[in-house]
């Protein structure tokens, strides 16, 4: 039965790294095909059509396959506080008819009451901030001069591995002269920060502490 559990304990350690390297495949660079050359007119003008705009100087990632710099500048703060207090009472009397109030002496009247109170309060704060740098590609050009890009970062370390993904839209124009966009300038941003191993596991509840939790009545 030991042997079992340990087996177990082995491939369960490996799932989240193998499930993260599967994720990884759809972060591979991609390199822009080699195009014939154009048939277009020439004019005598510098500027090219097709070569991007104004913004995609020499140095800044401009087309497929290129890569920039990625600086983050993360920091989120929110809170969140409510409060509730109900309050309920009731009184309710019922007077018997004389026949039976002479019948039967002291019966004359039913009543009853009743009251209820409730009053709640709770409160949240957190607080968030990832600062660093990753290195991703281009991996689309729009019609307007937009960049998709995608990238990832993989740190191997003692007890674990460390995956760094960022996807999203970035502006030629937000692209420094030495290649950096902040990341809060990167439109639809994904950014991901995933630990797998060891060290991420032992932060997390065993199935048989959740599933406890999922079916205790308190």
């Amino acid at each position: 039965m030991f042997r079992y559990l340990v087996l177990a304990s082995f491939i369960l350690s490996g799932c989240g790294t193998y499930i993260e390297d599967r994720r990884s495949i759809d972060y591979a660079p991609v390199y822009e095909q080699e195009a014939l050359p154009s048939s277009d007119p020439s004019f005598g003008s510098i500027y090219k059509p097709n070569k991007g705009s104004l913004f995609a100087m020499e140095g800044r990632a401009n087309r497929v396959g290129d890569i920039l710099t990625v600086a983050f500048t993360e920091s989120f703060q929110a809170t969140k506080s409510q409060n509730a207090a109900t309050s309920r009472t009731s009184e309710n009397s019922v007077t018997l008819p004389s026949v039976v109030d002479n019948a039967i002496p002291g019966t004359d009247l039913f009543s009853s009451s009743g009251e209820s109170t409730f009053s709640g309060s709770g409160s949240t704060a957190q607080s968030n901030s990832l600062t660093g740098s990753v290195s991703v590609h281009v991996v689309r050009v729009y019609d307007n001069g937009n960049l998709e890009i995608m990238g990832q970062k993989k740190l191997t370390l003692n007890n674990g591995d460390e995956y760094i993904r960022v996807s999203g839209i970035v502006r030629p124009r937000d692209i420094s002269a030495d290649n950096v966009v902040q990341s809060d300038r990167i439109a639809n941003a994904d950014i991901n920060y995933i630990g797998a191993g060891d060290v991420a596991r032992s932060g997390k509840k065993g199935w048989y502490t959740r599933m406890l939790e999922t079916i205790s009545p308190i």
